[in-house]
């Protein structure tokens, strides 16, 4: 059974960071394209970041880029996502999730790419 344990959110002021964390288990992690989707109140969950199997290729919503920064750690089968320069924006309960396919980066920004989805762990962002 797979499972994706998130950590790491909180609530952290304007300008600040935060590292959140995806510890995986019950897939072989190094084969799997792993992302972070976020949800904030009222609104549909959304693309944040990708990252390949290897960890050479990674993607990032136009929201994000330059302030976040995906990273994984395939001998500890875990994700990253370090949040640099936080905004009210940013605000949200972020999941880490894993395609669906093996070597995939298809539709790498639709919820439909994924096929298994942490709890979710709440970032807010307070001014």
């Amino acid at each position: 059974q797979v499972q994706l344990v998130e950590s790491g959110g909180g609530v952290v002021q304007v300008g600040g960071s935060l590292r959140l964390s995806c510890a995986a288990s019950g897939r072989t992690f190094n084969k799997y394209t792993m992302g972070w989707f976020r949800q904030a109140p009222g609104r549909e969950r959304e693309f944040v970041s990708a990252i390949s199997p290897g960890g050479v290729t990674t993607y990032y919503s136009d929201s994000v880029k330059g302030r976040f920064t995906i990273s994984r750690d395939n001998a500890k089968s875990t994700l990253y996502l370090r949040m640099n320069s936080l905004t009210s924006e940013d605000t949200a309960v972020y999941y880490c999730t894993t395609h669906r396919s093996v070597y995939s980066l298809a539709s790498y920004q639709y919820n439909s790419a994924y096929d298994y989805w942490g709890q979710g762990t709440q970032v807010t962002v307070s001014s």
